[in-house]
């Protein structure tokens, strides 16, 4: 890192509360909007619950790390739930049982274990595969309206860093012009006070949920929501850097705390974190702006954001992440040689298969290669 950038990084208070700060919240919507609403729609998830969960979470995060932690669905468990229907209880389950998975990995030191043979640039493998899986999904969403995609791209582009316009706020505003305009926006308001329902885990349930789809969630969550994140962390704030460990941790309590309350099953994102910073978060302030605004849907507008995030135009949100996948998978071109042929070979295989057959696939052949390049020597 030189002088530059590490005096730029430096400039931040640990909370700013401003345009860019609310910008920079709103740089993961494109992995929120869709599985929020899909949970709500579909699962039957009380919507306060999930908005309340998700912002006191957010809040604590932003008070105690004092930086951007973005937090985003479990994309395994939220795949299976939607697809396969399961009920609230069997959801709220499944985020109790992935939380106590985290803290048994992390008090036992198996987690650290871990991380003490996993290669750097297997890490950049992996952010280089979510960078490819995030853009797909960016361009599907962009295919109904590839116009007011590429409209997305040039004001992302042009006003990104702009302090009195910032590029994530105008497109959210456009959209919710453009949803005005074709009629989306609902006739009346319901704001009636709302509290979180009171959920208790059944033993039955837990176990279910972890054979249907929990067990499965755990190499993504440790490579995606752990290994990944710490990087970007240390990368964009090295003062600040955060261990895996921690970031366990906290998925660890904080999904024990939402199975309680209604609360989806949530994790920390290296595409959240880096769609974030790419919109300008880079204080605690971010977390906080966006747990504010979460906790006051669930408790006001509880009753009808569900229908109105239904209605957003997603190629607005689509041009975003396409940046974003950009930024994600930029630090592969720092690698050369085998090491790139290996992280490329790796992303790939994630790609085409799954995060974990990915990973295990490619942590072997570093180790493998790694000792027929030793023993050459």
């Amino acid at each position: 890192m030189t002088t530059e950038q590490h005096a730029e990084k430096q400039q931040y208070a640990d909370f700013e509360f401003n345009l860019r700060e609310l910008a920079g919240s709103m740089g993961d919507f494109g992995t929120l909007f869709p599985l929020a609403i899909s949970y709500i729609a579909i699962n039957g998830l009380n919507p306060a619950g999930l908005f309340i969960m998700l912002g006191l979470t957010n809040i604590a995060l932003g008070l105690i790390y004092r930086l951007p932690m973005p937090l985003q669905p479990k994309k395994v468990i939220a795949g299976t739930a939607i697809a396969q229907g399961w009920s609230p209880s069997l959801v709220y389950a499944s985020g109790f049982g992935l939380g106590l998975i985290w803290l048994v990995l992390v008090f036992t030191g198996l987690l650290r274990r871990l991380l003490k043979i996993t290669p750097p640039y297997i890490v950049t493998a992996i952010q280089l595969a979510l960078g490819v899986l995030l853009g797909w999904q960016a361009f599907e969403w962009m295919l109904p309206a590839p116009l007011l995609g590429l409209v997305a791209i040039a004001i992302v582009l042009i006003l990104r860093e702009n302090r009195y316009a910032p590029a994530s706020i105008i497109l959210m505003v456009l959209g919710v012009v453009i949803m005005a305009w074709n009629g989306d926006l609902p006739d009346t308001w319901d704001l009636s006070l709302t509290l979180p329902p009171l959920t208790i885990p059944r033993p039955g349930d837990v176990w279910e949920a972890m054979l249907l789809a929990g067990f499965a969630q755990i190499p993504l969550s440790i490579t995606n929501a752990v290994i990944a994140p710490a990087a970007l962390i240390r990368e964009y704030f090295p003062e600040k850097a955060v261990g895996e460990d921690k970031l366990m941790l906290n998925m660890g309590f904080m999904n024990i705390a939402a199975s309680f309350f209604g609360g989806m099953p949530m994790c920390h994102g290296a595409s959240g974190l880096a769609g974030q910073h790419y919109f300008g978060a880079r204080t605690g302030g971010t977390p906080i702006i966006e747990g504010v605004i979460e906790v006051a849907i669930g408790l006001f507008l509880s009753q009808s954001i569900a229908d109105v995030m239904a209605a957003f135009p997603m190629p607005l949100i689509a041009g975003m992440m396409l940046l974003v996948s950009v930024e994600l998978a930029k630090p592969v071109i720092e690698l050369r040689g085998w090491k790139l042929a290996l992280a490329v070979g790796t992303a790939a295989l994630c790609v085409v298969t799954n995060m974990a057959v990915g990973f295990v696939v490619g942590l072997a052949a570093a180790h493998l290669l790694k000792r027929l390049i030793n023993n050459e020597q």
